[in-house]
């Protein structure tokens, strides 16, 4: 039990850092992008939070970015091992083309995810420990404080900036 808590602990900080580093790497918080994104960046600005940071909490709800990437990718890889991962990928590909995304951060996080978790796979991890992982990471940035994590983020952002 606690080595499985361990893991998903590793897991969570994996999946943080594959997510921020997807999303700020393709510059996905530059601008509101998808429709519901710029409406929730504005909200959350308003309320004191970070604008850039909005804009990507705001792409996690409205759009298949690197979050959704990963997640499914691993739940790709947990059904399906690395085919599963590029069926994932293929599949927020179609989603961000729905949302008329250019859907470069899901689908390489999807990509780059199915070979983390793999190589993860081969040192004792499961395939479930990411699927809890990205939730958690996830979580964190929905679900705790939108305000903080938005500073957080926006933080992370201007380092590229």
């Amino acid at each position: 039990m606690l080595e499985e808590f361990g893991r998903i602990v590793i897991a969570t900080v994996i999946a943080w850092i594959l997510f921020l580093s997807i999303d700020i790497f393709w510059r996905l918080p530059w601008k509101g992008g998808v429709s519901g994104a710029d409406s929730i960046g504005k909200a959350i600005a308003e309320k004191g939070g970070d604008q850039h940071g909005g804009w990507m909490m705001g792409n996690i709800v409205c759009s298949p970015d690197a979050s959704a990437g990963i997640l499914l990718a691993a739940c790709g890889v947990f059904v399906a091992g690395i085919p599963g991962g590029i069926a994932a990928a293929i599949l927020v590909y179609i989603g961000n083309r729905i949302c008329h995304d250019r859907g470069y951060a899901g689908t390489s996080g999807a990509l780059i995810a199915t070979f983390v978790i793999a190589a993860f796979l081969q040192i004792g991890f499961l395939a479930s420990d990411f699927i809890a992982g990205m939730v958690l990471a996830i979580l964190t940035i929905q679900g705790i404080s939108h305000i903080h994590a938005s500073r957080l983020i926006g933080y992370f952002w201007r380092w590229r900036a």
